[in-house]
């Protein structure tokens, strides 16, 4: 029998992913405190391993389903598979994300490899927000690897938001899509990094049928002594069109690698790259003084409109 959620689990779940309705499944500390299926949509335990099963039926409109974890003690580390059966002709939404608040001396640690399979003339708004803070008096770290596998049948389209701003000392992050002929995929990578954080971002997509379109939009911040790594590869197997672009702001003595990569393996296949790492311009920081902010507010502000 699972628990009922109790307010305080409720209002973390709300600033995260906002509030759970229709089909949810909350894990925290390593258990399923809660879980709620619909008529359309099931969720269920694998039994093989840790991780559920989400099976959206054909036809299936208007739906959105929450699937958030939560780790609220220090030295839990985690591997949890969670796969994604999407029918056809469905329009829908999935709201995953994943919350840290080490309050001890311990890596807490979740691992989590989300695998869809989407069928034919189907629409899926996905986002994915991360989130770490350690307690005060602890020292703890936060460790964050998310793998992204997602199967998109013809005609159908995916929109992929990901989120991670502070909190997370270390994460590697490995997205991959196969799109078939006529489908569509867009992905929206925001990040920022302090203080001594490492960020590796590794992303490819197969364009393997004919009219298939990609696009990769990365926008992130480095401060501090952190490290960024970027690698995304666009191919085009078939007729297609992919666009990879990279921006990110270098602060303090961080380092960011940025190595877009376009590989065509058609004549008609169109692709195209672009990257640019720089600082905060100085007359940016000027303008905004003027009007009365300090240094730091002004900063705070451009960093917020770059990441938004």
């Amino acid at each position: 029998m699972m628990n009922e959620i109790d307010s305080s689990l409720l209002e973390k779940i709300a600033d995260l992913t906002g509030k759970p309705v229709g089909a949810f499944n909350i894990r925290k500390d390593s258990g399923c405190e809660a879980r709620q299926s619909t008529e359309h949509i099931e969720i269920t335990s694998k039994t093989d391993k840790e991780g559920i099963d989400i099976r959206i039926k054909d036809g299936t409109q208007g739906e959105v389903c929450h699937i958030p974890v939560i780790i609220t003690k220090t030295g839990v580390s985690e591997l949890v598979y969670n796969d994604f059966y999407i029918g056809d002709n469905c329009d829908i939404e999935i709201v995953a994300g994943c919350g840290i608040h080490n309050t001890g001396c311990n890596e807490s640690r979740h691992d989590g490899i989300h695998t869809f399979y989407i069928g034919k003339n189907s629409r899926v708004r996905y986002s994915e927000k991360h989130y770490g803070e350690v307690s005060e008096k602890a020292d703890g770290t936060n460790v964050m690897n998310p793998e992204t596998v997602v199967y998109l049948g013809e005609n159908s389209t995916m929109q992929m938001d990901t989120v991670q701003i502070r909190g997370i000392d270390s994460t590697k992050r490995m997205t991959k899509f196969f799109c078939e002929a006529g489908s569509e995929v867009v992905v929206t990578e925001r990040l920022l990094t302090h203080g001594k954080q490492e960020a590796i971002s590794e992303m490819e997509i197969e364009l393997n049928g004919k009219d298939a379109k990609g696009r990769v939009i990365s926008r992130s911040v480095a401060q501090d002594n952190s490290h960024q790594v970027f690698y995304p590869r666009m191919v085009g197997n078939a007729p297609c069109f992919g666009h990879v672009q990279c921006d990110s702001i270098i602060m303090g003595d961080a380092k960011i690698r940025s190595i877009p990569e376009i590989s065509a393996n058609d004549t008609d296949a169109q692709l195209i790259h672009e990257a640019a790492i720089g600082k905060i311009a100085g007359d940016q920081l000027l303008k905004l003084e003027t009007l009365g902010l300090t240094a730091e507010q002004a900063e705070d502000t451009i960093l917020k409109g770059f990441l938004a």
